[in-house]
């Protein structure tokens, strides 16, 4: 092997350039055919002495990367962890989210690693780099506790028995800077979304606690509102509902919402966390019917004083209710509590001023109809149906349209989004069988949603193929509508669109040979 000498790093920057832009993949025969030519101890040697040198530590960071994401390169890892230790601590950023790294690719490729995070204290420097480091710092840090998380024999280092540790995260959330806890707010939601055992360990550290009581932090609205935005995140996780249900959150949302000297935005985001948390199949089992309806109440109340103020805060209200609406006992909810919640859909969704808020509405309706529901679950209790056809028709006898089916052809002539929205409500209300005859006493509805040139996109194809399913199915169910001779023809065209299938409506154009002129020079 020729020797290299560090006094001129010129050659292993130009070879460490290359091997880190290398634009494919690098197999373990690269990765040591580059370590022999430059051995890994004389690389981490210039990394240390030969930082003022341009770019040459960008270029090592870079290639020592893709060196231990290899399989090779992650079997020298356990022999200088030493060195793994100091570039933790380093004064560089980008050495520091190298050393996160490479202890990730170290778990990632050794199961037996676990005894070296533990022998050489890794830990504690994995949450310095969390509070401390810069943004990619911190994100590598929190993909490498996340993994040490998920692992059995390391999960006791990320959840410690003692609440007294200083790495216990209470703790250390506790006694850094709001950035800090902000990140540790973070971490916190990764660890919840592994698993379902992990979030019950998280939930019993009382970590969720941590969440909730910095949304009660009033003096700090950029705080509150960074809190809120990682409870945004943590309900969409499957099973956050059920240990969301467990804590005072659901509350204090309500509270949010219902204050209306809070920022709008702030108002907005516990909407939409709400929204979350009961958009899923099972909420009911976690949430009872008294809390459902208090918050129902809540966003009632607040539609009702801002309908003609903060577009956004409307929308995500709308938003809410739908997501509400979604499941059987959400949708009775909004439906039949006296005056019901849904007349602010119903109201928005046919109104012509507000393109936002109506567009929000129509999903909203729609959800509630049971467009997001199995076929067999769409229809809801005797006064929830009678509640929905009562406010459409309430709706439809105050505008011009008249009729619902005027106010279906009005949404289904408008523009390509709205027109998804309304074949997302018709598919829901279809079931229906007023919905279904309204649906069929106008020809220009059949015309519009069996027109496989009307829709673009791959979306708006799919929306209004599955309308077309919904409103055939409705109707191949309907004896009396079967009989009528004067229907028979609807009935044709709705089997013709629904076995013409989404995507046949462009015209298959063939390949023409094209005669020109040839241009000389």
């Amino acid at each position: 092997m020729e020797e290299f000498s560090l006094d001129d790093p010129t050659q292993l920057l130009a070879a460490a350039s290359d091997f880190a832009s290398f634009p494919g993949f690098h197999t373990d025969t690269s990765a040591k055919e580059f370590l022999d030519q430059f051995p890994l101890p004389v690389i981490i040697n210039a990394l240390q002495t030969k930082a003022d040198v341009p770019a040459l530590e960008n270029a090592l960071v870079g290639s020592l990367e893709r060196i231990f994401r290899t399989k090779y390169g992650a079997t020298l890892i356990p022999h200088f962890m030493p060195f793994v230790v100091v570039g933790l601590g380093a004064d560089s950023q980008r050495v520091r989210s190298l050393a996160c790294k490479t202890v990730s690719c170290l778990l990632e490729n050794d199961d037996g690693s676990a005894h070296l995070v533990r022998e050489y204290d890794i830990y504690p420097l994995l949450l310095n780099c969390l509070v401390d480091g810069d943004e990619q710092v911190a994100t590598a840090s929190m993909d490498v506790i996340k993994n040490l998380a998920a692992s059995p024999v390391c999960m006791g280092m990320v959840f410690p028995a003692d609440i007294n540790e200083a790495t216990h995260l209470r703790n250390l959330a506790s006694r850094c800077s709001s950035l800090g806890r902000v990140r540790v707010m973070a971490l916190i939601v990764k660890l919840f979304s592994i698993s379902h055992s992990v979030a019950s360990v998280v939930y019993n550290s009382n970590l969720l606690d941590l969440l909730v009581a910095e949304v009660r932090n009033v003096n700090d609205t950029l705080v509150t509102l960074n809190t809120l935005e990682i409870l945004y995140e943590l309900a969409e996780i499957p099973h956050s509902t059920e240990f969301l249900s467990q804590t005072t959150l659901l509350q204090l949302l309500i509270s949010i919402i219902s204050n209306d000297t809070a920022e709008s935005i702030l108002r907005s985001r516990a909407m939409m966390i709400i929204g979350r948390l009961m958009f899923k199949e099972n909420t009911f089992a976690f949430i009872d019917e008294s809390s459902a309806k208090t918050v129902i109440s809540a966003i009632d109340q607040s539609l009702g004083l801002m309908e003609s103020q903060d577009a956004d805060e409307c929308e995500c209200a709308l938003e809410t209710l739908g997501q509400i609406g979604s499941s059987i006992q959400g949708a009775a909810l909004v439906l039949i509590d006296s005056p019901p919640a849904a007349r602010h859909v119903v109201n928005a969704a046919f109104d012509w001023h507000g393109h936002g808020k109506q567009l929000a509405a129509l999903h909203a309706l729609a959800n509630i109809s049971g467009e997001t529901r199995s076929v067999s679950n769409r229809m809801l209790n005797g006064d929830a149906e009678e509640s929905l056809r009562r406010l459409i028709y309430e709706k439809a006898s105050s505008t011009s349209k008249l009729t619902p089916s005027g106010l279906f052809l009005s949404v289904l002539q408008q523009e390509s989004v709205i027109r998804l929205a309304g074949y997302r409500l018709i598919t829901g209300l279809v079931a229906r069988p007023w919905c279904l005859m309204e649906i069929c006493s106008r020809q220009e509805i059949i015309s519009i949603v069996t027109d496989t040139y009307t829709e673009t996109t791959k979306i708006g194809m799919e929306a209004r193929h599955k309308c077309c399913q919904a409103i055939y199915s409705a109707f191949m169910s309907s004896s009396k509508l079967i009989g009528d001779p004067s229907l028979t023809g609807i009935a044709a065209k709705m089997q013709e669109a629904v076995r013409k299938g989404p995507y046949l409506g462009s015209k298959q154009v063939e390949s023409q040979p094209v005669v020109k002129t040839a241009e000389r020079f």
